[in-house]
């Protein structure tokens, strides 16, 4: 496993992370490649189509519409994610520590530290 890629991964998902819980869609848009691809079944809720967002300009018109629906007390439990340096994978489980949540996966492809692809599996 290549250190470096690892580090940037682990960043660029810390990164990710710390936008979403502040609301802050551009700096989750700067987590992202300038041609990056978002797949999720939320994208085809909030702007109609397929679910699939592709590149800067379809991921911030998305990134804003979610960071303005999410409330402030929202929380989203998970225990750590994996990363092989190339790509983050992580689970959100039904049963949390205080109560239940919805359950899904999502995935995150990263190439020189910032996100390539991103897949959200409900």
């Amino acid at each position: 496993m290549d250190t470096n890629a690892d580090e940037q991964s682990q960043a660029v998902v810390h990164a990710w992370e710390t936008a979403l819980a502040n609301h802050d869609a551009e700096a989750l848009l700067a987590c992202y490649a300038p041609d990056a691809t978002l797949e999720s079944p939320v994208a085809a809720h909030l702007l109609g189509g397929p679910g699939i967002v592709r590149g800067h300009d379809e991921l911030r018109r998305f990134l804003t519409r979610v960071v303005a629906r999410t409330p402030d007390e929202r929380q989203y439990h998970r225990e750590g994610f994996f990363t092989d340096g190339h790509r983050a994978t992580w689970e959100y489980p039904r049963r949390t520590p205080d109560g239940q949540q919805m359950d899904f996966v999502e995935v995150m492809e990263i190439v020189d530290g910032l996100i390539q692809s991103h897949r959200v599996y409900w």
